[in-house]
């Protein structure tokens, strides 16, 4: 040991103090100092090294540490408050319990982008561009033909494809140039899509800025963005080659694979669209646990659980008839029976032209019915029709059933209230722009906008669930919240609520 202070000067001369500080015994810690010398310590809680952990404890609360607890257990007991009020710091190994508010504004601007990329595709579709690029270039696609030798490469393998030998037999660069850059824009856009959802969730889960749900829904949503890349060009490929549409029809995509490619897309926005309300609902309700545990009491009402079911049903009603939209997308099913509510003679077309033995595949026809309802364009239109007319329905029995039942009015929350009005209004709007797209023969801006409308009016039946549901994750922070104020808090909000979850602090307001 000697050998060991010999070696290192400073050892030695901090060995005398290290040993007075640490290893003092109470009769020396009060016993009077000799002449000449400092003061020892009355007691042999006033040592420094002691003192440092006292320290620790001063700003503990009480329900924490008591008087009674050592000065070890309450600085453990100190560490196991910081963690719990302040939540994980940018340098902490841990995820904190909620996403940071950031994380939600940037997954609603990319919804906000994937609402838009799905509106030009749609523009892409409907000027027949989306056949201009015949090739799958994941990286150096993205860069357009730099020079005439590039346009005349890429011309020339257009001028193999089925479309412009049946369609555009003389159509020349110019013209090929803009149907071109359509396409070739709703690439890019889908490419800067991509990259700007993948950067920002490494980021912000490599920063801890996000719960550990979140940070594996972002991760999902990245392999939902990068395989919707692939469904598009998969979608691409069935309009490229005469074996993959049938003999002598027009040149277009599969109606099953646009349905698919659109059905992705719808996907990806409703994904981005819930996991961003989600961040910033949390945050709200734990803004004030107190006023949210009554917020979710009146939600739990049983006078509300009918209501919920019938909001997530429409959900799903109006997910399907955008995807049978898309079917009379690809089968141009828009451009016969222009008229509404009359198909022809009739409400509905007869039925030998609806179940035409000539879409069937099979000799004993077993397909008959299925394959009418998916490829017999008279069909698909009469389903689009029914199913528009049912969400219609559907959207104003729960406009009635939220106003003229008096145990949903009375119970509802004001927010869910406005949601369903602006349903309302969606729908309404919606119709408007499905009956004028047929009986003008589908021009193109109102088709978009017709598609536009889809989304959001899935949009507003979206947010309308958001405010009716009662996430089982935002339940129990709110309880561990409510448990973690101090017990002397108003109830009123006076005093900031100390919630103990994800980084928001205790606080006067």
């Amino acid at each position: 040991m000697a050998s060991i202070f010999q070696s290192f000067p400073i050892l030695r001369r901090a060995a005398p103090r290290l040993s007075r500080e640490f290893f003092t015994c109470q009769v020396c810690a009060k016993a009077s100092p000799p002449p000449g010398l400092r003061p020892q310590f009355k007691s042999i809680r006033q040592t420094p090294f002691l003192r440092a952990f006292r320290s620790q404890t001063t700003q503990v609360p009480k329900h924490v540490v008591d008087n009674k607890t050592s000065p070890l257990g309450a600085l453990s007991g100190t560490i196991g408050v910081k963690s719990t009020v302040s939540g994980a710091n940018p340098k902490s190994n841990s995820f904190p319990e909620i996403s940071d508010k950031a994380v939600a504004y940037w997954l609603l601007g990319s919804a906000a982008s994937v609402f838009g990329i799905v509106v030009f595709g749609g523009l892409t579709r409907l000027t027949e561009s989306g056949l201009s690029i015949t090739e799958w270039r994941p990286v150096t696609g993205s860069l357009p033909p730099m020079n005439t030798e590039d346009w005349e490469a890429e011309f020339s393998k257009y001028r193999s494809s089925p479309e412009f030998a049946l369609l555009n037999p003389n159509m020349t660069l110019p013209e090929f140039k803009q149907i071109f850059w359509m396409e070739w824009g709703h690439r890019l856009w889908g490419r800067i899509i991509g990259v700007t959802f993948v950067l920002p969730t490494i980021y912000f889960i490599a920063r801890r800025r996000v719960s550990i749900p979140m940070a594996w829904k972002l991760i999902g949503i990245c392999g939902l963005i990068g395989f919707q890349g692939v469904i598009g060009w998969w979608m691409v490929k069935s309009g490229l080659h005469d074996d993959l549409f049938a003999p002598g029809s027009h040149p277009r995509v599969s109606q099953y694979r646009l349905a698919t490619h659109l059905g992705a897309a719808f996907i990806v926005y409703t994904t981005m669209l819930l996991s961003g309300l989600s961040i910033l609902r949390e945050r709200s309700l734990l803004a004030n646990p107190e006023a949210a545990l009554k917020l979710l009491a009146t939600l739990k009402h049983p006078n509300l659980r009918v209501f919920r079911r019938c909001v997530t049903a429409l959900s799903i009603l109006v997910f399907v008839t955008a995807m049978s939209g898309a079917l009379v997308a690809g089968l141009d099913a828009g451009l016969i029976y222009n008229e509404f509510p009359y198909m022809g003679v009739g409400l509905t077309p007869p039925k030998k032209e609806l179940f035409d033995p000539f879409y069937s595949h099979v000799p004993d026809q077993s397909d008959l019915w299925w394959r009418n309802m998916l490829e017999n364009p008279s069909l698909v239109q009469l389903d689009h029709r029914i199913l528009a007319m049912t969400t219609f329905t559907a959207v104003m029995s729960i406009f009635a059933y939220s106003r003229y039942s008096s145990r949903v009015r009375t119970t509802l929350p004001a927010n869910a209230k406005k949601g369903v009005t602006g349903t309302v209004h969606l729908v309404w709007m919606q119709a408007a722009l499905g009956i004028s797209t047929l009986i003008y023969l589908v021009p193109t801006w109102l088709a978009a906008t017709h598609q536009a409308g889809s989304l959001a009016l899935l949009t507003g039946v979206l947010v309308l669930g958001s405010r009716v549901s009662m996430p089982r994750r935002a339940v129990r922070l709110v309880q561990q919240a409510v448990k973690s104020q101090p017990t002397g808090a108003s109830a009123s909000g006076k005093r900031g609520v100390g919630l103990g979850i994800g980084g928001i602090e205790q606080k006067r307001v």
